[in-house]
């Protein structure tokens, strides 16, 4: 996945002394009348709308989900337009679930450059989760075995203006595992299953084991799930708030789909979305993203200057 405030200024005429009479004249009426109407109320620019994918663009997509598992639709939501929205959508912020987000890669993303992501979860009540990803991947490539794993998926993400195919394998810890591994009590490469490691040794860049990975996170993030009262629109939306220590923010409004059901569901979700106005902007800030580049700029202001 605005609320604008405009300010109307109103300049009133001082009023004369009681024992003064004011002076009509024609200059001084218009005057008078010019500055008793409000100035019109200045708008912040709207966000640039994202442009319509290409002929050559939708023929990828449809490649791309006839081979995923899955189909997830996302919308980063500005600053400016997230309270809009969680009020218009009726998202209810008391119900959101509390999680915390590690990734782990190099100091430089070298893993991130290559299109691996390698995180970890802490959620509410003591459960964590751990994913490898790839993208963008081919699904024609994926080898038949992976794909009778059940931990294992392939998704298209699709966006405003964007769209991206990944593969994943998913685990299951503690998190307290979670915990033990970011205070150095537990090596990294425990926290991954026997399939989750040989997935990432598949896939990292040469030279790079799990054990030269450095932590950047956590990234504080509430999660919350939604089902729209009307029948236009009858699946279950997801709302993520990430938190960074510097204030910043980045919101994402989804919903999941079969692939056979994409497209249908493309529509009906724009539908759902433009009828509480909520614009599909052009600027779609990835929650990936802005956390390996949060954390890995404040590792890299840690370091000490060498003299």
């Amino acid at each position: 996945m605005v609320t604008k405030t405009a300010t109307k200024i109103v300049t009133k005429a001082a009023k004369p002394a009681a024992s003064a009479k004011p002076v009509k004249t024609a200059k001084t009426a218009a005057a008078a009348k010019k500055t008793l109407i409000p100035r019109r109320a200045v708008k912040a620019p709207r966000p640039a709308l994202a442009k319509p994918f290409t002929s050559e663009e939708i023929t990828e997509v449809f490649k791309l989900i006839k081979g995923a598992t899955s189909v997830e639709l996302k919308l980063s939501v500005p600053l400016s337009d997230q309270r809009a929205t969680i009020k218009s959508i009726g998202l209810d912020p008391v119900e959101a679930q509390p999680r915390q987000a590690y990734f782990f890669d190099t100091p430089d993303l070298a893993l991130n450059r290559a299109g691996v992501v390698v995180r970890a979860r802490r959620i509410q009540g003591g459960d964590a989760d751990t994913v490898v990803k790839l993208r963008p991947v081919d699904p024609s490539i994926i080898d038949p075995d992976l794909r009778r794993s059940a931990a294992f998926k392939i998704e298209v993400d699709a966006m405003p203006g964007g769209f991206v195919c990944s593969a994943s394998f998913k685990g299951v810890c503690t998190g307290q595992e979670v915990l033990d591994v970011t205070s150095g009590e537990m090596p990294l490469r425990k926290l991954f299953s026997k399939e989750q490691r040989a997935f990432f040794d598949a896939h990292a860049p040469a030279g790079i084991t799990m054990d030269k990975l450095v932590i950047l996170g956590p990234t504080f993030l509430l999660k919350a799930k939604h089902q729209p009262k009307v029948k236009d629109f009858d699946r279950s939306i997801t709302m993520e708030m990430w938190l960074y220590p510097d204030g910043s923010r980045v919101m994402e409004v989804s919903t999941k789909c079969l692939p056979k059901e994409a497209f249908q569901v493309v529509a009906d979700f724009k539908a759902y979305l433009a009828g509480h106005g909520i614009v599909l902007g052009a600027d779609q800030s990835a929650k990936t993203k802005s956390s390996l580049e949060f954390f890995s700029a404040r590792l890299e202001s840690d370091q000490p200057v060498s003299k």
